[in-house]
């Protein structure tokens, strides 16, 4: 079975990659997407003989590319908000670039690539959009990290208003807030021992898998939730 075209920002890594992966073999069409790492992009594309496509998804121009792109393909039925960034840095010191990097990063992305594909799906009969969050959203986040949860916050308050707004013309929101997961980038900047650490508490007491994640996307993403919309649902392990 074919649900349609699939559009992950930021697919080529961690949490996006395995999103694509899971998604083909869940029967989608899947388009991942990148802004600079076309070797990992492609590489995911081939496996599951998807398209890689470039556009960084924080531009006005990227963004058209990246969808004129999807045009090309087919009518877009699915997207998945995937990319993202943090950093590090104390509030009293933070510069007007550092904000507008994280704003933009997690915020302008998701709304102006759900922009592009509500008009899309509004005119081909509706579709579905998965956000990917973060609890930082719901705790704070860690020390450091405070806009990238205030970011995080609003892509929360986003998925519910966009839900009201356009689920008469049969597309669904919703937004998965991972806790501590194992990527590359996080276990980089983070280190295996500190991800321990971070996890020991939760009720399961450890870290979680991109695949994990994966699998919650893909489900939000299908008719199986065909009663969802506007829901954050958290995949923390109990943290």
């Amino acid at each position: 079975m074919t649900r349609g075209l699939l559009l992950v920002t930021g697919g080529g890594r961690g949490i996006g990659a395995a999103v694509a992966r899971a998604a083909a073999a869940d029967g989608w069409q899947v388009v991942v997407n990148y802004a600079r790492d076309a070797t990992s992009a492609d590489a995911v594309a081939a496996e599951i003989g998807g398209v890689a496509v470039q556009g960084d998804a924080t531009t006005p121009d990227g963004i058209e590319a990246l969808f004129t792109a999807v045009d090309a393909i087919g009518p877009i039925k699915g997207l998945v908000n995937n990319a993202g960034g943090s950093a590090d840095f104390a509030i009293a010191e933070m510069t007007l670039a550092q904000y507008d990097s994280l704003m933009n990063a997690n915020l302008r992305s998701t709304a102006f690539c759900s922009a592009a594909a509500v008009r899309r799906m509004a005119a081909s009969g509706g579709g579905s959009i998965v956000n990917i969050g973060s609890r930082a959203a719901q705790t704070g986040g860690q020390p450091l990290r405070v806009m990238y949860a205030a970011a995080k916050g609003a892509v929360d308050g986003f998925t519910k208003g966009l839900a009201n707004e356009v689920g008469k013309q049969g597309i669904r929101v919703n937004c998965v807030r991972p806790g501590v997961i194992r990527t590359a980038t996080h276990e980089a900047k983070a280190g295996p021992e500190r991800l321990r650490s971070m996890t020991a508490a939760a009720a399961l007491g450890r870290p979680g898998e991109p695949e994990e994640v994966a699998q919650l996307v893909t489900f939000l993403l299908s008719e199986r939730a065909s009663y969802m919309t506007g829901a954050l649902v958290d995949i923390g392990g109990g943290r």
